[in-house]
């Protein structure tokens, strides 16, 4: 076993499975993959059962429904940490995460507790989004960034690195949130930890095959979910103390 687990959630991502896992193993030979499959319609955990016979560094979770992104991520952590993996990664199946730059996060995983990539550090990298949903993300990160004082640019960004320590001291049972807002909480229960939080660059492309999962509720719930973090935390705007060395 590796000392490094890339966690992929899937959902009806049939074309992106095998050739997610080629680029990831070919950027980062040492990773082991679990991917999370949401009982796909379109066959999905089938295909990564067949990828699973040919390769041991491939793993899968079969969700017994579509439990969604963060349940997904979750379930994925906890069966890693069962597994006492060092490091832990969150990514997307469907390329707009480019496996090349998990080196990257490895190397800046070693001065940090948890890095995340940024779409908007010096500049915005993101191709082939619509200016709607480009406004509506710089709006989000702001809007985090205003009502929590969580200190990143890219709050609502899904590219991560956990060390194994961050995820067990966050209650992992007490996620509030499942869709996108679930990348804010979970960041945001780190830093209020005291746990140190790093960011790299990365390009952010849409999706080349398949489709996206976005919903209006999903933005509902990013916005709603921010308030009960600052709530739950007495709109305090600096960590509590020093939960990592």
């Amino acid at each position: 076993m590796n000392e490094s687990l890339v966690i992929i959630p899937t959902y009806d991502e049939k074309d992106n499975v095998r050739p997610i896992a080629t680029a990831v193993h070919a950027a980062y030979a040492e990773a082991d993959i679990l991917f999370v499959d949401d009982n796909s319609p379109d066959g999905t955990g089938k295909i990564i059962d067949e990828m699973r016979e040919k390769d041991p560094r491939i793993n899968v979770l079969h969700q017994k429904g579509k439990a969604g992104l963060g349940r997904a991520y979750i379930n994925g952590f906890k069966w890693g940490l069962e597994r006492d993996y060092k490091f832990m990664m969150e990514m997307d199946a469907d390329f707009s995460h480019d496996p090349s730059e998990i080196v990257n996060f490895h190397k800046a995983i070693q001065d940090a507790d948890m890095v995340l990539g940024t779409r908007y550090r010096d500049g915005i990298r993101i191709t082939n989004w619509p200016l709607s949903r480009l406004i509506l993300s710089k709006t989000a990160a702001t809007y985090v960034r205003l009502i929590t004082g969580l200190p990143v640019t890219d709050p609502t960004g899904g590219f991560k690195c956990f060390r194994r320590e961050v995820l067990e001291a966050i209650d992992l049972d007490k996620i509030l949130s499942n869709g996108y807002a679930f990348q804010i909480e979970m960041s945001y229960g780190a830093w209020m930890m005291g746990f140190r939080i790093g960011e790299i660059p990365i390009t952010f492309v849409d999706r080349r095959s398949g489709y996206s999962k976005m919903s209006s509720e999903i933005v509902t719930e990013a916005w709603q979910v921010v308030w009960k973090l600052a709530f739950r935390n007495r709109f305090r705007r600096k960590p509590s103390g020093r939960a990592a060395g």
